[in-house]
């Protein structure tokens, strides 16, 4: 019997030490097998991507931040240079590396002087505000001499316009020719194909690649470039900085994020992806699919940098034969109708759709409303020539939209001040007896047929209006230099008139917490019109708030847009006559009851 139990443990020991050694192999040995091979896999990938960029100049390899002590007119003068003449951009493309580093937007100004410089979006490097984008090739094994940032181009044109194509050609000396044909359209793309010519012997491999590099400071950027920061909670209103669509849904990424936290990849992208400011954006669109994107952030002396590129699949070229590669740059103003005609595409032109490449445009959690009122203000703004007077019809379409509703706020407004003698003399019987001056109070809006919470019900529709449209004012480049009348010259930020200087009366410089202007102080004055219209609330903490609210929102709305405290007055104009109405014909019937009793 002994020996039959030993027999059974040391079954149940070579079992278990079987199940132990098979666990360890399926649960341990193997996944750490397999995340070697993984791990074999990207090293040779980083490899791959270390030489790339070692041969053109990706992050890591860029020499220095340039040289600060040249003039920008310098700069430019240190390459020969294809021009760019459209109706929309002004520039040139650099052929000594076939770098996009000269580019201004000739429809729009740095300021509202007419006379003031157009915006420029691209520099050359060695600028502070450097800001470039580079197309080219990499050998994944080194053995392919290819074009990089000292290479100098042919051009078979001296100026690229709209419509039209400029081929770059590039002659490595070893049998290959490479060539850049560059077109641009009407408004702010570039069509880049990329084409390599296999006359060697021998079959070569090159992986297609673009990028676009910044150099960016917030303190010291452009205000039209910076993010727009809240200053009570610290995020950001208005997004900048890299940003895409490459795996279906939009990815933001912020400097800051970058730069504290390291790069970010994403394998298998599809799609697009670049740099966005408050109103314009640089990005690329490679005509490929599962690319690698990264976007990634270094520094060059003592200049920040920021990245975002991609690289392709590798394509194989056999002696006599070509390959070729495609990808577009654009580079302009986050315009509404362009953004969306791109990424509707165009089939007609072999221009196929870019994936929510509306969504450059930071429209925010209410892209279901921000878009269409957007949309809506351009409409009326084609009718009237005036975008304050765009926001005052929408305003108009607005309310008469919520007109039900709030004739009925209106109405139990009304009801509700008539009451307010009763509401008095019941708080007054049960001023110790909570519970019962609650029941009673829900005893009198029961018998007057009144709901006291029905007032607040247009002003809660209304919030996603207002923050929608608050996106609006802020994100869209149709806002920025809009006038109205007067001395508001720009919708798009706060007013510039001040109380405190007796409107630019005397000259002092006011702290920021003192700036209130005319359009500010207007809101306010309609915003007591309406407390005097509505019934007091019964608490008296309630409406000792209630008083002081006009004043805290005085203060809020000086920060605002002058457009949005355009929308805001108008409607509480358009609600003080509507009240009013809506009160005499109330008065008026309840003459008639008494006069009938």
């Amino acid at each position: 019997m002994q020996d039959d139990t030993d027999y059974k443990r040391i079954f149940l020991a070579v079992f278990l030490a079987a199940m132990l050694l098979t666990s360890w192999q399926a649960f341990v040995e193997w996944p750490r097998r397999q995340h070697l091979a993984h791990y074999a896999v990207e090293q040779e990938k980083a490899h791959a991507v270390e030489q790339a960029k070692q041969a053109t100049a990706l992050p890591g390899s860029e020499a220095g931040a340039g040289d600060a002590s040249l003039t920008p007119e310098q700069r430019l003068a240190q390459s020969p240079r294809l021009s760019i003449v459209s109706d929309k951009l002004h520039g040139s493309i650099a052929l000594k590396g076939a770098r996009f580093d000269d580019l201004t937007l000739a429809k729009y100004k740095e300021t509202l002087d007419p006379q003031s410089s157009d915006v420029l979006l691209f520099s050359p490097n060695g600028d502070e505000n450097a800001y470039f984008a580079q197309i080219g090739w990499v050998s994944p094994d080194g053995a392919t001499k290819i074009p990089d940032q000292k290479t100098l181009w042919q051009s078979d044109k001296k100026t690229l316009g709209a419509g039209d194509t400029a081929n770059l050609r590039w002659d490595n000396g070893e049998g290959m020719t490479f060539i850049l044909s560059i077109s641009l359209d009407k408004d702010y793309m570039f069509n880049i194909g990329q084409r390599v010519e296999n006359h060697s012997g021998h079959a070569i491999s090159v992986i297609p690649y673009a990028y676009i590099n910044r150099a960016y400071d917030e303190t010291a950027a452009p205000n039209d470039t910076k993010a727009v920061i809240n200053k009570k909670t610290g995020s950001s209103v208005v997004h900048t900085g890299p940003l895409g669509v490459m795996t279906g849904s939009l990815e933001e990424v912020t400097y800051k994020e970058l730069h504290d936290k390291g790069n970010k990849t994403y394998d298998g992208a599809t799609g697009w992806f670049g740099i966005t400011d408050q109103y314009w954006l640089s990005a690329l669109i490679p005509d490929d699919t599962n690319y690698k994107v990264t976007f990634s952030h270094y520094t060059a002396g003592n200049t920040e940098r920021y990245q975002t590129d991609y690289l392709g699949h590798a394509l194989s070229v056999a002696p006599g034969a070509s390959g070729d590669a495609r990808v577009r740059l654009f580079a302009g103003a986050k315009e509404l109708r362009v953004l969306d005609r791109y990424a509707k595409g165009d089939a007609a032109h072999g221009e196929p759709p870019i994936l929510l490449f509306d969504r450059a445009i930071d429209f925010g959690l209410f892209y279901f409303l921000s878009k269409p009122l957007l949309q809506a203000l351009t409409f009326f703004y084609a009718l009237l020539g005036n975008f304050g007077l765009a926001i005052m019809l929408l305003t108009v379409i607005v309310r008469a939209g919520l007109y039900p509703l709030a004739n009925k706020s209106f109405k139990s407004m009304a009801q509700m001040k008539k009451l307010q003698p009763e509401m008095l003399k019941i708080r007054e019987r049960y001023v110790d007896d909570q519970i019962a001056l609650n029941k009673e109070m829900l005893a009198l809006y029961k018998r007057e047929k009144v709901n006291p919470a029905s007032g607040c019900l247009p002003i809660i529709i209304q919030m996603p209006v207002f923050i929608a449209l608050y996106k609006v004012l802020y994100v869209s480049i149709e806002m920025r230099h809009a006038p109205f009348f007067g001395w508001l010259k720009d919708l798009s930020v706060t007013d510039p008139s001040n109380i405190f200087t007796a409107f630019g009366l005397i000259p002092w410089d006011v702290p920021p917490f003192l700036h209130l202007g005319l359009l500010p102080l207007l809101y306010t004055l309609t915003m007591l019109i309406q407390m005097k219209q509505q019934p007091k609330p019964a608490d008296p903490v309630q409406a000792r708030m209630m008083t002081y609210m006009p004043w805290f929102l005085l203060f809020v709305f000086a920060k605002m847009p002058a457009g949005l405290v355009v929308y805001w007055t108008w409607s509480n104009i358009l609600s003080i006559l509507q009240q009013r109405l809506i009160t005499l014909r109330h008065g008026d019937k309840g003459k008639a009851v008494k006069a009938a009793a």
